[in-house]
Protein backbone atom coordinates (compact mmCIF):
# COMPACT_ATOMS: atom_id res chain seq x y z
CA UNK A 1 0.00 0.00 0.00
CA UNK A 2 1.54 3.28 -1.05
CA UNK A 3 0.40 6.85 -0.79
CA UNK A 4 1.31 9.75 -2.97
CA UNK A 5 2.50 12.89 -1.21
CA UNK A 6 1.41 15.98 -3.10
CA UNK A 7 3.72 18.20 -1.05
CA UNK A 8 2.85 21.41 0.70
CA UNK A 9 2.40 19.84 4.12
CA UNK A 10 -0.52 17.99 5.55
CA UNK A 11 -3.99 19.20 4.61
CA UNK A 12 -6.11 20.84 7.26
CA UNK A 13 -8.40 18.34 8.85
CA UNK A 14 -11.53 19.27 10.73
CA UNK A 15 -9.59 18.53 13.91
CA UNK A 16 -6.88 21.08 13.15
CA UNK A 17 -9.49 23.64 12.11
CA UNK A 18 -11.24 23.09 15.42
CA UNK A 19 -7.96 23.38 17.32
CA UNK A 20 -7.24 26.71 15.64
CA UNK A 21 -10.74 27.94 16.40
CA UNK A 22 -10.51 26.75 19.99
CA UNK A 23 -7.22 28.61 20.50
CA UNK A 24 -8.42 31.84 18.85
CA UNK A 25 -8.92 35.03 20.81
CA UNK A 26 -12.55 35.17 19.64
CA UNK A 27 -13.26 31.75 21.14
CA UNK A 28 -11.60 32.72 24.41
CA UNK A 29 -13.67 35.91 24.48
CA UNK A 30 -16.84 33.93 23.80
CA UNK A 31 -16.07 31.50 26.60
CA UNK A 32 -15.25 34.37 28.96
CA UNK A 33 -18.48 36.21 28.16
CA UNK A 34 -20.51 33.04 28.67
CA UNK A 35 -18.89 32.38 32.04
CA UNK A 36 -19.41 36.00 33.15
CA UNK A 37 -23.15 35.45 32.80
CA UNK A 38 -23.62 31.79 33.69
CA UNK A 39 -21.58 31.50 36.89
CA UNK A 40 -23.01 34.52 38.75
CA UNK A 41 -26.57 33.75 37.60
CA UNK A 42 -26.23 30.14 38.71
CA UNK A 43 -24.92 31.25 42.11
CA UNK A 44 -27.80 33.71 42.55
CA UNK A 45 -30.40 31.13 41.61
CA UNK A 46 -28.91 28.44 43.85
CA UNK A 47 -28.83 30.86 46.79
CA UNK A 48 -32.44 31.84 46.10
CA UNK A 49 -33.44 28.16 45.97
CA UNK A 50 -31.45 27.34 49.12
CA UNK A 51 -33.20 30.20 50.93
CA UNK A 52 -36.55 28.72 49.89
CA UNK A 53 -35.60 25.24 51.10
CA UNK A 54 -34.18 26.52 54.40
CA UNK A 55 -37.23 28.67 55.08
CA UNK A 56 -39.51 25.73 54.27
CA UNK A 57 -37.56 23.52 56.67
CA UNK A 58 -36.81 25.89 59.56
CA UNK A 59 -39.35 28.74 59.36
CA UNK A 60 -42.65 26.87 59.30
CA UNK A 61 -44.48 29.73 60.98
CA UNK A 62 -43.30 32.28 58.44
CA UNK A 63 -43.89 30.07 55.42
CA UNK A 64 -47.40 29.13 56.60
CA UNK A 65 -48.41 32.76 57.10
CA UNK A 66 -51.60 33.31 55.12
CA UNK A 67 -51.42 36.19 52.69
CA UNK A 68 -55.00 35.93 51.40
CA UNK A 69 -57.46 33.06 51.38
CA UNK A 70 -55.56 29.76 51.33
CA UNK A 71 -52.49 31.36 49.75
CA UNK A 72 -49.52 31.44 52.11
CA UNK A 73 -45.96 32.76 51.90
CA UNK A 74 -44.56 29.28 51.14
CA UNK A 75 -46.82 28.88 48.11
CA UNK A 76 -45.86 32.32 46.81
CA UNK A 77 -42.15 31.58 47.28
CA UNK A 78 -42.60 28.23 45.52
CA UNK A 79 -44.32 29.85 42.55
CA UNK A 80 -41.63 32.54 42.46
CA UNK A 81 -39.10 29.75 41.83
CA UNK A 82 -40.81 29.16 38.48
CA UNK A 83 -41.02 32.89 37.77
CA UNK A 84 -37.32 33.35 38.50
CA UNK A 85 -36.49 30.48 36.13
CA UNK A 86 -38.37 32.19 33.29
CA UNK A 87 -36.79 35.56 34.13
CA UNK A 88 -33.30 34.04 34.07
CA UNK A 89 -34.09 32.38 30.74
CA UNK A 90 -35.23 35.69 29.29
CA UNK A 91 -32.14 37.46 30.60
CA UNK A 92 -29.92 34.79 29.10
CA UNK A 93 -31.60 35.00 25.70
CA UNK A 94 -31.19 38.78 25.69
CA UNK A 95 -27.56 38.50 26.82
CA UNK A 96 -26.79 35.80 24.25
CA UNK A 97 -28.35 37.79 21.42
CA UNK A 98 -26.33 40.88 22.28
CA UNK A 99 -23.02 39.51 23.58
CA UNK A 100 -22.55 35.87 22.55
CA UNK A 101 -24.18 35.40 19.16
CA UNK A 102 -22.14 38.03 17.27
CA UNK A 103 -18.86 36.45 18.43
CA UNK A 104 -20.15 32.92 17.77
CA UNK A 105 -21.22 33.97 14.29
CA UNK A 106 -17.74 35.33 13.56
CA UNK A 107 -16.15 32.08 14.75
CA UNK A 108 -18.57 30.03 12.63
CA UNK A 109 -17.80 32.13 9.55
CA UNK A 110 -14.06 31.70 10.15
CA UNK A 111 -14.44 27.93 10.51
CA UNK A 112 -16.63 27.62 7.44
CA UNK A 113 -14.16 29.75 5.50
CA UNK A 114 -11.32 27.43 6.56
CA UNK A 115 -13.41 24.39 5.58
CA UNK A 116 -14.14 25.89 2.16
CA UNK A 117 -10.42 26.54 1.62
CA UNK A 118 -9.66 22.96 2.62
CA UNK A 119 -12.08 21.55 0.07
CA UNK A 120 -10.89 23.82 -2.75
Amino acid sequence: MSTTDTGGGPPDTSETIWERAHESTEFRELRSRLRRFVFPMTAVFLLWYLLYVLLADYAHGFMSTKVFGNINVGLIFGLLQFVSTFVITGLYVRYANRKLDPVAEKIREDIEGDSAKEQA
